[in-house]
């Protein structure tokens, strides 16, 4: 992993400048980012499109916003901080007064140096973001406010990676790509997706199809199932990715089911310090583990979302997120990816007795022979390689290589295509 933090934080602080929302140029932009490092699907989804029990909203484009005094200076504006513009304002060109302008400023008294995060996709209105010292400052009878926008029909655009397996069946890795300006709740996801699917990519085989979302949060996701209403007889494990930049360990929230494979598979590789019970609220898990989809997805994160003080405000800026961390994230999720590529279940083709492991070169070769005794007595059509390695105590890689070693001599057979 060495040098990958740095890679992951330099992706972070490339993406960052853009001004993402729903729809747009620069959700467009994010996409076609993604799409120059790994191969990317563009599907674009009609404005006023029946998706589920929604309907895709009009595109909004930004071109500038700001509130500026008497004389011309420009006390706010989104040319300097993505933030200060709620999301989805529409046009307003006039002068107003102080109490009105008041009405549409949003600002945090608790935090009084950092700009918050603010949208209103779905009734239209326009507003500001700042800094709530900055708010107390604005004493002036009159502001000019200026923003110039256009809601109208376009689409909502997600992107989609595909790399082919050979056994029936997908893994979903979604991450959300909307937030403007926030490197932990939003980037920090989409450089870590990126990299695995690079790194899956390379691999010369691969045992599930994985795929691979980038999809604004919630409309985005809910497009993605409804065109994909199979998707419960297709994929087998899933993960929604977010906060993986922060310092605090590695956390991961169950599927609505709690005892997917997915769930074990975390547990195992988390412990059960950081795991935390489903609820339907949070990122688009919620949307995957609808109960008409009720998909094996749970979400793997750092520091849960709206629990560090960073959240959705100006300081979720590249310098909160470490490559340290954005390193650390990246293996933690390829240790749940080995369990899910190799959790298989096996058959002993001897299973009366001991088999002779020294004629097949087996008891003083480099696998561990403790290891294989216990892929051999449990290798019965019942157990996974992970039920193995948590009754054994030994490492899951270890019992991975000793049953590829066993089924090399033929002491082994596959008895399903998955422990699932």
């Amino acid at each position: 992993m060495t040098g990958i933090g740095e890679k992951l934080h330099a992706h972070v602080a490339a993406l960052y400048p853009l001004c993402r929302s729903i729809t747009g140029e620069g959700l467009r932009a994010t996409l076609r980012d993604i799409g120059g490092r790994i191969p990317l699907r563009l599907t674009e989804v009609p404005s006023g499109t029946r998706v589920l029990d929604w309907e895709v909203p009009d595109e909004w484009t930004l071109r500038a916003a700001y509130v500026a005094t008497a004389d011309g200076r420009r006390v706010i504006d989104a040319a300097r901080h993505n933030l200060h513009i709620v999301q989805y304002s529409e046009s307003v060109d006039r002068t107003v007064t102080r109490a009105e302008l008041e009405a549409h400023l949003h600002s945090l008294p608790d935090q009084p140096a950092l700009i918050p995060y603010r949208t209103s996709y779905y009734v239209r209105q326009w507003g500001f973001c700042l800094a709530h010292r900055e708010r107390q400052a604005l004493t002036d009878e009159t502001y000019r406010v200026r923003v110039d926008t256009t809601l109208a029909p376009g689409s909502l655009t997600y992107g989609e990676c595909v790399l082919p397996g050979e056994e029936a069946g997908e893994v979903l890795i979604s991450a959300h790509c909307c937030h403007p300006s926030l490197a932990n709740d939003n980037l920090a996801a989409i450089a870590v997706a990126v990299e695995l699917a690079q790194v899956l990519a390379a691999r010369p085989r691969r045992r599930f199809t994985w795929r691979f979302l980038f999809a604004p949060g919630t409309i985005g996701a809910i497009c993605w199932l409804a065109a994909n209403r199979d998707a419960p007889s297709r994929v087998r494990h899933g993960l929604v990715l977010t906060c993986l930049g922060d310092s605090a360990d590695p956390s991961y929230k169950q599927s609505r089911r709690g005892d997917a494979p997915i769930d074990r598979y975390a547990t195992h590789v988390l412990g059960n310090r950081r795991i935390l019970p489903f609820s339907p609220t949070g990122y688009d898990e919620r949307q995957f583990c609808s109960p008409g989809f009720d998909l094996p997805m749970g979400n793997l994160m750092r520091s849960p979302g709206g629990t560090f003080p960073e959240y959705h405000t100006s300081a979720d800026n590249p310098d909160f997120v470490r490559p340290a961390a954005l390193a650390d994230s990246l293996d933690t999720l390829l240790r749940i990816v080995d369990l899910i590529e190799h959790d298989t279940m096996w058959r002993n083709t001897m299973p009366y007795g001991e088999p002779q492991l020294g004629r097949r070169g087996l008891y003083d070769g480099e696998v561990d022979r403790l290891a294989m005794l216990w892929v051999l007595n449990l290798s019965d059509g019942r157990h996974s390689l992970l039920d193995i390695a948590e009754r054994s105590g030994r490492p899951f890689a270890a019992i991975v290589a000793a049953a590829h070693a066993l089924h090399d001599t033929g002491l082994l057979v596959t008895a399903c295509a998955s422990a699932a």
